[in-house]
């Protein structure tokens, strides 16, 4: 991989390779918060909380955004997995022609465990967030009374307390101006802004439908080893227990909900939907449902069309489409009027990485002492999006926007240890309850 291309390596690559997992708001030059990095000084001290394949893609790319930035402490839940990303981490370094020296991890800042986040945030200036979305909430939180700036990955909660608290952390990052990115990298695309821009305009007239879909053959699944208990085990496999996930129509289909809200400036208020577990079915597979279609309805009466399935062996489609009363937007960049005239075709060939982009941007600012991103509150808005549909599909009931975003209903265990209770555990039989429509309670 070339320095030039800086590192064209996607979330889904690193998850793969390491074996694990603008939306810019544009405000003028201040000062940033007393304690963190400021202009004039000669490094930017990064930490990294959450060590899978996502986190060391986020690390390389934070170190490929500016000369300034260093990597000096690291935690995750799991050894192994830390040690893994140290060492991705330095061959990305070298594979782009970089000094080792920008890795300045020593062993005393190295952390194992639930509360390693603790004792990384006050180590650094910035904060890279990419456990498993349960934790985000608490991660967040501390790392924004620590005065720190922060990239963090969606979705950002499992559970409507969960977005509350992100969205109270949000209001003080913004008071203290802290930067804040979210890994939502379609806000920082070329072929998106420009696409959503015209939309906003109203090129296409009125909205009046969007259909969003993440349809794919699913992800990794790890088995259960022997002498792991019950939250280790849980915690290796994560993407298939809420708590830690929030199910794949938060985790992965927030990417493209999160573009229907980016074009209508706005959050749905209702949404009604069915889904299931057909296909995967096993105790492997936790609690989660294999797919889920939601109706999301907007204030205006405008509806967004949600669909997302992990089944192999199907049509894949992963994309974002409106349409409007005199024109549609059948693709990401393509807008046509009613006649089928091309209004817009982008050519993305040329496109920088927007997972780069992002970190280009945020450690720009930082370097600067600028406050432009603040992200988090879309951010939270669009996982409680995710959320509401998820809550849609798992009671079968129609579920509005106040009631959804005000429910008590949390997912998160009572304690974070390794023979603590996680807050769903398997039958005799292994196999793990799953919610039934007309059944399960979720308000």
């Amino acid at each position: 991989m070339s320095k030039k291309n800086k590192s064209a390596m996607s979330r889904r690559d690193f998850v793969k390779t390491a074996g694990v997992v603008a939306g810019a708001m544009v405000l003028a030059p201040s000062a940033i918060a007393a304690g963190v990095y400021s202009a004039g000084e000669e490094t930017i001290k990064v930490g990294l909380v959450g060590c899978g394949g996502r986190g060391t893609g986020a690390a390389v790319q934070a170190l490929l955004a500016h000369k300034s930035v260093k990597l000096v402490a690291m935690a995750d839940a799991f050894r192994d997995n830390l040690d893994n990303s140290y060492k991705q981490i330095g061959q990305e370094l070298t594979a782009n022609g970089l000094e080792l020296s920008r890795l300045q991890v020593p062993e005393d800042h190295k952390f194992t465990g639930f509360d390693g986040y603790a004792k990384v945030i006050p180590l650094c200036d910035v904060v890279i967030l990419c456990t498993p979305p349960g934790f985000r909430p608490l991660h967040f939180e501390a790392a924004v009374k620590a005065g720190k700036h922060v990239f963090m990955e969606k979705p950002v909660a499992v559970d409507a307390p969960g977005v509350r608290r992100v969205l109270a952390a949000a209001e003080d990052a913004k008071r203290r101006k802290l930067n804040v990115v979210v890994g939502l990298q379609r806000r920082y695309e070329t072929k998106y802004l420009r696409w959503v821009e015209l939309l906003q305009q109203g090129v296409i007239g009125d909205i009046v439908t969007s259909h969003v879909y993440w349809n794919s053959e699913g992800v990794w699944v790890r088995p259960r080893q022997k002498k792991q208990t019950e939250m280790e085990y849980q915690m290796r496999n994560w993407y298939y227990f809420n708590w830690l996930c929030g199910d794949h129509i938060n985790e992965q289909h927030i990417h493209n909900m999160d573009v229907s809200n980016w074009v209508k400036q706005a959050y749905p208020i209702k949404a009604y939907g069915m889904g299931g577990r057909q296909v995967r079915v096993g105790k492997e597979f936790g609690e989660i449902y294999d797919h889920h279609f939601v109706e999301f309805e907007y204030d205006d009466g405008s509806r967004m069309y949600s669909q997302c399935r992990h089944m192999s062996g199907c049509v894949n489609r992963v994309t974002e489409s409106f349409q409007g009363t005199s024109g549609s937007a059948p693709e990401p960049g393509v807008i046509l009027t009613a006649s089928g005239y091309p209004i817009l075709r982008h050519d993305d060939r040329k496109d920088l990485n927007p997972y780069q982009v992002e970190h280009d941007l945020l450690f720009a600012a930082i370097s600067k002492s600028e406050f432009k991103f603040a992200d988090a509150e879309h951010a939270a808005k669009s996982t409680m999006t995710a959320i509401m549909g998820r809550m849609a599909t798992y009671s079968g009931q129609l579920i509005e926007w106040e009631s959804a975003l005000n429910s008590e209903i949390s997912l998160m265990p009572n304690k974070y240890a390794w023979n603590a209770e996680p807050p769903v555990l398997p039958g005799k039989d292994g196999m793990y309850a799953c919610a039934i429509p007309g059944v399960t309670k979720v308000l």
